[in-house]
C-alpha cells in the first residue's frame, strides 16, 4: 500500500477534528495550538476521548485533549527533575565507595572492571572500560574542555587523566551505569545499591529503566500511558514501605516508573517533596483518566487508591 495523506493547514486540520466529532469551541485558539505542536502529536493523546477510532466519543472537546497534552508535559518535567536528583546520587555513591576502596583514579584501573565480552547478538566486542576512558580522553583533549579539568591539566602532568570526584562527572547516567554493570566485584556493586535499599540486580534493572525514561523525557516523548519497552525488575524485599503486589503487573506502566523513584528518593532525596509535586500535577488535571499510567483494580474491578500503599502514605 502506497501512503498518500497530504498534508493539512492547521484550519483544514481543525475541520478534520470537527468532521470527526470533536467540539472546538474556539477554532483559532485550536490552530494556534496546533501550529505550536503538530497535529500528529497532538494525535497521541486522542485515545482516552475514542472507543472507535477516529471518532470522537460524545461530549469530547478540544480542551480537555490540550490539558491531558499539558498535565504529560508538566509530568515529564517532574520525572526528570526526579531522575537528576538519583542520577547527583548514585554517581556520588560510586564515586565515593569506589575512591575509598581504589584511591584517587579508581576508574583508570582495568582490574576492576570486567574484561571485554562479545555481544551474543552483534558478535562484536563490547569493552566498556576502554569506551569509558575515551570519553573521559575526549573530554580532556577537548578544544573547550570542563573549567576543572583545565584546572587539573594546569597544575598535574600525572595521572593522565584527573581523578575519579572529577572524571565520573564527564559520564552521562548512560554511562554510569555501564560503567556500574561491569564492574567486577559484587561487593562494589552492593556498596553502592545499599545506599538506595536494593539489592545490586534490582538496583542495576532500575538505574537501566531510568536511563530509558530520561530518553524519553529528553525528546518530549509520550510518558503518562506510555507502555514502556524496558520492565524494570520486580520489587520483592524492599527495606522501605512498598506497593502491594497488585501492582506488580503493571510494573511497565509509568504508575510503577514513577513509584520506583519515589522509593529511590527516600535516599536521593529524603526531605524532597516529589510527593506534593505529584499530588498538586493531580489536582490542576483533576480529570485526567489516572487508570492509563497503570493503576490496577480490585477484585470488584474499581481503581486501588494509589494513596493507600504504603510508599504513597
Amino acid at each position: 500500500m502506497t501512503y498518500k495523506k497530504p498534508p493539512l493547514t492547521y484550519a483544514d486540520q481543525v475541520k478534520l477534528l470537527q468532521k470527526r466529532k470533536l467540539s472546538v469551541p474556539n477554532t483559532t485558539k485550536a490552530e494556534n495550538y496546533l501550529a505550536q505542536i503538530s497535529y500528529y502529536r497532538f494525535s497521541a493523546y486522542f485515545l482516552p476521548f475514542q472507543k472507535v477510532k477516529d471518532v470522537f466519543n460524545a461530549g469530547s472537546n478540544f480542551d480537555e485533549i490540550l490539558d491531558l497534552y499539558t498535565f504529560d508535559r508538566e509530568f515529564r518535567l517532574l520525572v526528570f527533575d526526579a531522575i537528576e536528583r538519583i542520577e547527583i546520587a548514585f554517581r556520588t555513591q560510586m564515586i565515593y565507595h569506589l575512591s575509598h576502596k581504589y584511591g584517587s583514579h579508581w576508574q583508570d584501573n582495568p582490574a576492576i572492571f570486567k574484561p571485554p565480552y562479545i555481544n551474543p547478538y552483534t558478535g562484536k566486542t563490547v569493552d566498556i572500560f576502554a569506551d569509558t576512558q575515551q570519553i573521559i580522553c575526549n573530554h580532556c583533549s577537548s578544544k573547550h574542555p570542563e573549567v576543572f579539568i583545565k584546572h587539573y591539566k594546569s597544575h598535574y602532568t600525572k595521572p593522565a587523566n584527573p581523578p575519579g570526584w572529577m572524571s565520573i562527572e564527564l559520564l552521562t547516567i548512560g554511562e554510569l551505569s555501564r560503567l556500574y554493570t561491569v564492574l567486577k566485584d559484587n561487593s562494589d556493586k552492593k556498596a553502592i545499591a545499599d545506599f538506595f535499599g536494593l539489592h545490586h540486580t534490582t538496583f542495576t534493572s532500575w538505574i537501566h529503566t531510568l536511563v530509558y525514561t530520561r530518553n524519553l523525557c529528553a525528546h518530549h516523548a509520550r510518558l503518562w500511558n506510555r507502555e514502556y519497552a524496558i520492565k524494570p525488575d520486580i520489587l520483592l524485599k524492599p527495606q522501605h514501605p512498598w506497593l502491594d503486589a497488585a501492582f506488580n503487573t503493571n510494573s511497565h506502566r509509568s504508575f510503577y516508573i514513577l513509584s520506583l523513584m519515589k522509593y529511590m528518593l527516600l535516599a536521593a532525596n529524603p526531605r524532597g517533596h516529589f510527593k506534593q509535586k505529584w499530588e498538586s500535577l493531580l489536582t490542576k488535571y483533576p480529570n485526567l483518566p489516572i487508570q492509563y499510567m497503570g493503576i490496577p483494580t480490585d477484585a470488584s474491578g474499581n481503581l486501588i487508591d494509589w494513596k493507600t500503599q504504603p510508599l504513597w502514605k
